[in-house]
């Protein structure tokens, strides 16, 4: 299992993801699920994986090898609009699940990987969008201004709570943080290091690029005061009628 997450406010977009692919009792592996794309001043892409990692690294390999032939049909260097590309990177997928599932159903796995895109191409907005198994895929809102796949129940509330297309972009970015460190705790199958882009809308270029292990300074201090505001909130919740006053 895995977790990624994009937010789309006013300012831009951020994108996060951890690297865990496998967790057991002796063993853990790791593996990136942020890939990058684009032209510097003329389209930026980031892409997230989440599911079956042969699937995932078949997409990825189709895209750089599409973008590698100037005679491809259609490639991230030729799309218009950011949903052409999510377009074609749901028939990729489709196809790679397909070219595998025979075999993989024989042997009780499964081809499905989901993907998110976020970025922009000069002249148009910049976008998220999620990428389904099928293919097909879906924008964020302004009502609910970001996406997940992979393990995303345990990282949703502070989403959904502080997220809004005027947050800032930094407080967006630790507002993911927090997101990735909660599912973290409650499952050991996400894990670091995490991987934490920022894109300022406009740019079209990466503007800072984050890789955090468990223990960098960075999520250390946001782990402490993150769970130190928890506490200090419950413990401000109203009583009980009954209680004794002033406990």
């Amino acid at each position: 299992m895995t977790y990624c997450l994009a937010i789309k406010v006013a300012e831009g977009l951020i994108l996060a993801s951890d690297s865990r692919t496998n967790a057991g009792v002796d063993y853990v592996s790791t593996y990136s699920k942020m890939h990058i794309f684009g032209k510097p001043g003329e389209r930026f892409f980031v892409l997230l994986t989440a599911g079956n990692l042969a699937t995932s690294q078949a997409v990825v390999n189709s895209i750089k090898r599409d973008l590698d032939n100037p005679h491809a049909e259609i490639s991230l260097n030729t799309v218009d609009y950011l949903f052409d590309a999510a377009h074609y990177i749901g028939d990729i997928s489709y196809r790679v699940q397909q070219e595998y599932a025979a075999a993989l159903v024989r042997a009780g796995a499964n081809a499905e990987a989901s993907f998110i895109l976020g970025g922009q191409i000069r002249g148009k907005n910049h976008e998220i969008y999620l990428v389904y198994p099928q293919g097909n895929y879906i924008s964020a809102s302004p009502e609910t201004p970001y996406l997940q796949i992979g393990e995303s129940k345990y990282g949703k509330p502070i989403l959904d709570r502080i997220v809004a297309s005027e947050t800032r972009l930094e407080d967006a970015a630790r507002c993911a943080l927090v997101s990735l460190d909660s599912t973290m705790r409650s499952n050991i199958s996400v894990g670091p290091p995490l991987e934490l882009a920022f894109y300022r809308k406009d740019t079209l270029s990466m503007e800072r690029h984050l890789t955090l292990e468990a223990n960098s300074p960075l999520m250390r201090r946001i782990q402490r005061r993150w769970n130190d505001g928890l506490r200090r909130a419950f413990n401000g919740l109203t009583r009980f009628e009954w209680e004794p006053k002033g406990d």
